[in-house]
């Protein structure tokens, strides 16, 4: 078999494996195109998610017809001026990225300098199939239809348009984040996604891209070391999502995927967040140009650091740093109502029969003695979680014990007969609602309780979209959802096993978990996920003061259900310390 050069259309369409995966990978080195071009505004039109057709406007430079047509040509730019890569200052700098998108597309370029005339270029699958004069403003219009048309066997291994849509929108997000001083709309469809107006301010910027709430319940960063500067926003432990998917990571204003800086935030963040949440944040590391190599992969999501112990000590104290002097922040208070669900039960009259039988003695929770009956009032737990009005059951017949009182508003304390038995609350109710739904199911579906007003939640259109393509399978589990506008959800019913259920957090929270499935899977083959998560919005929540006998049926109910002994995250819902192992703390052993 004898050796030959290959094609050069051959060679772009090589080329463009590695730079163009889909249609978020050519849109990402178009928009980088027009930052690098000085643009300051930048117009994005996707149609069918970019599979049909993408376009990005800006008002940068532009450029004369002989510029186009070298910029059509592999390994053409105009942002390496020498030799010295190692320096490089711009988002692009291979010359690979116009070209081999031309390779497996149909590109229209149009360009035009200030105070010059408009040119377009026409290259069909890397063959020139038109040029000529072009109207338009000063600035650049590009166009990519029919991504990968012509190469099926890559074409079949893109997703859903939604999906493509959904990673579209993510990457002008992300370097939207990146340059606040410039206005970014994104259109899908004819309908209006994204709009970012041109501003100073990084924390606003990142915070209208991402969650509003962002605003009022994160930490600034500001960390100067050796030379480098790390920036951004890193939102409160209490303020996490259930996947990773809001965590931005920037270096010298380039997006990027990195482990090492994925590695840092969960370090800095740790025994601070839940072992199944992440934080959100965005971090914007600035470094000298020679300490960082932005040339590891195509697509220059990749980077290499010179000092990777330095940069990750950098993240870790500026988190922390931050995290630190938030003091006792929280997420931000709830809603006068979602706090009036937590008020005591009202005051109310006893008779002294119910209890006290000690004459003229006001035991305690009774205010005064009038005549024959005591006024009684609700009075915090002392010692024991009430005032035991029958005798307590036998320990020996239960082998999680018996309610004794509760610590911490957290913690029950039951006594068994062969010890002291400590369950912590919201873990074990926690397992207790999973398991019902699960039996729920096993039987049919979960029984749904309609709200008296729906409530609509607001997400971004992509967590919208995987909710509605679910709503069918979520309606066995009890949850009633309708689309309402383009990032909107109406929820009309949650499950009854719930209660009095966060409809806001359980879909966002659901949002979450759908984003991290494999589309080939049901919902059903996930249950463990999605039940779990419903079960954790359901279940009793440390804080809450419970009555013996509610404490008493929870512990019931555990002896009853199996897996009881763990919650859904997989931490013990109960310890005991035996009469032996108390013994030895007072020196009696």
């Amino acid at each position: 078999m004898s050796i030959r050069r290959l094609p050069e259309h051959l060679v772009n369409r090589i080329a463009a494996g590695e730079v163009v995966e889909r249609p978020a990978s050519a849109l990402k080195e178009l928009v980088e195109n027009a930052l690098d071009a000085g643009a300051g505004r930048i117009a994005v039109s996707l149609a069918g998610g970019g599979l049909d057709r993408i376009e990005v406007v800006d008002d940068g430079c532009g450029m004369a017809p002989a510029e186009m047509a070298l910029a059509l040509q592999r390994h053409c730019t105009s942002k390496l001026p020498d030799e010295h890569i190692e320096a490089v200052a711009t988002l692009g700098f291979r010359g690979e990225a116009l070209p081999s998108i031309a390779s497996v597309a149909r590109l229209t370029l149009e360009s035009r300098p200030a105070a010059a005339d408009g040119w377009r270029r026409v290259v069909d699958n890397g063959a020139l199939a038109a040029e000529g004069p072009a109207a338009l403003p000063p600035g650049t219009r590009v166009v990519v239809e029919e991504l990968f048309a012509r190469v099926p066997a890559r074409r079949k291994f893109l997703r859903s348009g939604r999906a493509e849509y959904a990673a579209c929108l993510d990457a002008v997000r992300r370097l939207a984040m990146a340059r606040p001083d410039v206005a970014f709309t994104l259109d899908h469809d004819g309908r209006r996604a994204l709009t970012a107006s041109a501003a100073d301010d990084r924390p606003a910027r990142v915070a209208a891209l991402t969650d509003r709430a962002l605003a009022d319940n994160a930490v600034a960063i500001d960390l100067v070391r050796e030379g480098m500067v790390l920036g951004g926003v890193a939102g409160l432990p209490t303020f996490n999502r259930g996947i990773a998917d809001h965590q931005y990571l920037f270096v010298n204003g380039r997006p990027v995927k990195d482990r090492l800086l994925i590695g840092a935030i969960r370090g800095a963040y740790a025994e601070m967040l839940p072992r199944d949440r992440h934080a959100v944040v965005a971090l914007f590391l600035d470094v000298p140009a020679e300490q960082v190599d932005v040339n590891v992969h195509p697509a220059k999501t990749e980077v290499r650091f010179r000092d990777p112990a330095l940069v990750r000590g950098l993240i870790v104290s500026g988190l922390r740093r931050a995290l630190d002097e938030a003091g006792h922040r929280a997420v931000q208070r709830p809603s006068e109502a979602a706090l009036a669900a937590w008020t005591p039960e009202p005051s109310r009259e006893r008779h002294p029969g119910d209890g006290w039988a000690v004459e003229g003695i006001a035991p305690p929770g009774v205010t005064s003695l009038v005549g024959d009956r005591p006024t009684f009032f609700t009075a915090p737990p002392a010692a024991r979680a009430e005032p035991a009005w029958a005798p307590p059951p036998e320990t020996a017949v239960h082998p999680l014990g018996v309610a004794r009182g509760q610590v911490a508003k957290t913690y029950v304390v039951a006594e068994a007969e062969d010890g002291l038995v400590l369950v912590d609350q919201h873990a074990a109710h926690e397992r207790l609602v999973l398991e019902r739904m699960r039996a729920a199911l096993r039987h049919g579906r979960v029984a749904a309780q309609a709200l008296l007003l729906p409530e609509v939640v607001e997400l971004d259109e992509p967590a919208c979209d995987r909710l509605e393509a679910r709503a069918g399978e979520l309606a066995d589990f009890g949850l009633e959802l309708e689309r309402f506008g383009a990032r909107a959800m109406l929820v009309r019913a949650t499950p009854a096993l719930l209660g009095q259920a966060n409809p806001a957090g359980l879909v966002a929270d659901l949002a979450d978990e759908l984003a991290a499935f494999d589309e080939a899977l049901s919902l059903r083959e996930r249950l463990d996920a999605v039940a779990g998560t419903m079960a954790c919005h359901g279940s009793v929540r440390a804080g809450r003061i419970l009555s013996v006998a509610e404490m008493n049926a929870l512990l019931r109910e555990m002896e009853a259900t199996p897996h009881s002994g763990q919650c859904n995250h997989g931490r013990p819902t109960w310890v005991k310390l035996a009469h032996a192992d108390i013994e030895k703390l007072f020196g009696r052993r």
